[in-house]
């Protein structure tokens, strides 16, 4: 029972943080230099990882996906199969494993590393609120370069798919292309970029969280960033359910 209510307050402390950080994300001064700052470090870490995932991603749903189009006779489809898993869900998946992987730990590790020092008890006593100052543009810099990641994932996954199934399994290429649009719609991009932005909010929330709060010393800060990855994969899977049975679970 003492455990479970442990968790309950810190569930019920994320939220009101995520709350504060909400209130308080609009107010000026804003941190714009710190906003330029996280971005590009988000963009810098997750860049090459997000492109190296994406690759074996796609290539394995399109080669299982035209393993099943060339036994009904409809290889000449694969390029619908390659849009829509590329779009719908291997962008945003990937996105938020290397978002809460890389950036997400490293953004907690760095919180984690200032609370324990108390720089963040000296900021408030100075009258600045580390929520305004720290945790806003974070969020922001990691739901901004989520979206970007979503979409270049999308292209690498298309591309990707295209060259292997017209070099390796010998689609004909127009036949991939004019696939593309039969099951992947505008309204498939909206949603996709729908998740990676919740999906970047969700991971870089939770790593804040666990960096302000963490207590323990070094060895706290080192079992927050592990928690960081286990809630962020966990947010990932609960978001993109919901997600995915409001877009497809309602009247058509």
């Amino acid at each position: 029972m003492e455990a479970f209510a442990k968790q309950m307050r810190a569930v019920g402390g994320f939220f009101a943080t995520a709350i504060d950080t909400a209130v308080v994300a609009p107010r000026p001064p804003f941190a714009w230099r710190e906003l330029i700052f996280q971005m590009w470090f988000v963009a810098r870490v997750s860049i090459a990882p997000t492109i190296m995932l994406a690759l074996p991603f796609t290539v394995l749903s399109v080669f299982i996906f035209n393993i099943l189009l060339v036994e009904f006779g409809a290889a000449d489809y694969s390029g619908a199969g390659a849009a829509f898993g590329a779009v719908t869900q291997i962008g945003p998946m990937v996105t938020v494993l290397v978002v809460a992987g890389a950036a997400a730990t490293a953004m907690c590790a760095d919180l984690g590393a200032r609370t324990i020092r108390e720089e963040l008890d000296a900021m408030r006593v100075m009258g600045i609120n580390p929520l305004q100052a720290l945790v806003v543009p974070r969020v922001l810099a990691t739901v901004v370069i989520a979206l970007l990641l979503n979409s270049v994932v999308a292209v690498v996954g298309v591309v990707g798919g295209f060259f292997f199934s017209v070099f390796v399994q010998h689609v004909t290429p127009g036949a991939f292309v004019a696939g593309l649009t039969l099951l992947t719609g505008p309204e498939d991009v909206v949603v996709s970029l729908v998740k990676a932005g919740l999906f970047g909010l969700a991971a870089a929330m939770i790593g804040c969280y666990k960096g302000i709060s963490v207590g323990g010393g070094p060895a706290g800060v080192g079992n927050a960033v592990n928690e960081t990855v286990v809630y962020s994969f966990v947010a990932l899977y609960v978001i993109n359910l919901v997600i995915t049975a409001v877009q497809y679970g309602g009247p058509q």
